[in-house]
């Protein structure tokens, strides 16, 4: 196997010390600026790279960014959001040769403990940071730590303090609410229930309080949220409550594909017609939406870039770029047969 270049080496090639390569490489005064040119020049024509292990414990970097995830594990294996925030974020990694240090916890207690520990251990050069809390801890620990980061999603109640190297990445999730009251009041809906995701995220408030907030502009009384763990089987059993009530909805909004999925077989046991008896809409699009019988109403974005936007700007702040607060397009409703008028309505009804 070929060996690895070393600096000895390249100081061999370029006719200087160790020293003076090591000076070189890691911008460091006490050579001449000739000098510096000729070092890299020769580094790049041998291949050396620097060594992550070596780079970390001097303290330099680690050359990757973590993410941890603090859900319940097993409403991970069906989703597609995820795998597809986290394929647009290897790629933008991947081509500045940074790793993706992932990991799944409890909650977010252990997530900012794993924070500390990856800081003290030089495990990581930068955060992304999902799920943004109500109440969240992890603004205060990334100022205290001065870890750079980017967080994605909607901000919560407390802000990132001043000064801190941390950008903000999120989506218009009340817009994104409003667009799909908009077309089910257009198809003359009124009673509509939305199954909403886990309580204490700050997308899952804003979308409520933007569906309540619709719903008031358009005199609606009937529209409710019930939380769940975004699960297919808490979805499932959510779908059944609501139906089995004395004034079933006849439109429901899930907030992610796999709840919507699950609904709708709900709604096949049960004999509900869909789209005549009841509407349906997900909040993310994905490949179980458009294979469906009848394919999903759902809100579409491309996730991947999502993920590639949020590393592109992680990067940015490792090479000492200013934070920043950034909005997402907005994701675009895609209307499909799991939504149609309410039964009883008319065009001119409406």
């Amino acid at each position: 196997m070929r060996r690895r270049p070393t600096m000895k080496d390249i100081a061999r090639r370029a006719g200087v010390s160790e020293s003076a390569v090591s000076f070189a490489l890691n911008d460091r005064p006490g050579v001449s600026a000739a000098t510096r040119a000729r070092v890299r020049r020769v580094a790049d024509q041998l291949g050396w790279q620097p060594s992550t292990a070596a780079r970390a414990l001097s303290g330099e970097g680690a050359a990757t960014v973590g993410l941890v995830l603090a859900r319940p594990a097993r409403t991970l294996g069906v989703e597609s959001f995820f795998l597809q925030l986290v394929s647009g974020v290897q790629e933008a990694l991947a081509a500045r040769r940074l790793g993706l240090l992932f990991q799944v916890v409890e909650d977010v207690d252990a997530e900012c403990a794993l924070y500390r520990r990856w800081w003290a251990e030089h495990r990581v050069d930068g955060l992304l940071v999902v799920d943004p809390r109500e109440d969240d801890p992890r603004p205060a620990l990334l100022a205290e730590l001065g870890q750079p980061a980017v967080i994605i999603g909607a901000p919560g109640a407390r802000p990132v303090p001043a000064g801190t190297p941390v950008s903000h990445l999120w989506a218009d999730d009340a817009g994104a609410m409003a667009s799909v009251v908009d077309h089910l009041h257009g198809l003359g809906h009124r009673r509509v229930v939305h199954i909403a995701g886990l309580p204490g995220l700050a997308h899952t408030r804003r979308r409520i309080d933007s569906l309540r907030s619709e719903a008031g502009r358009r005199h609606l009384t009937d529209v409710t949220s019930l939380p769940t763990d975004y699960s297919d089987a808490q979805g499932a059993e959510a779908t059944r409550r609501v139906l089995a009530s004395a004034r079933p909805p006849t439109a429901i909004v899930y907030d992610n594909d796999v709840m919507a999925v699950a609904g709708l077989a709900v709604a096949a046991e049960r004999g509900v017609s869909v789209p005549g008896d009841l509407s349906i809409v997900a909040w993310d699009d994905s490949v179980l939406c458009y294979t469906t019988h009848p394919p999903l109403t759902a809100l579409t974005r491309d996730t991947a870039a999502f993920g590639r936007q949020a590393a592109t700007h992680l990067t940015a702040l490792l090479d000492g770029a200013p934070a920043t607060d950034l909005r997402a397009a907005l994701p675009r409703l895609t209307p499909r047969a799991s939504t149609g008028p309410a039964r009883g309505t008319t065009p001119a009804a409406r």
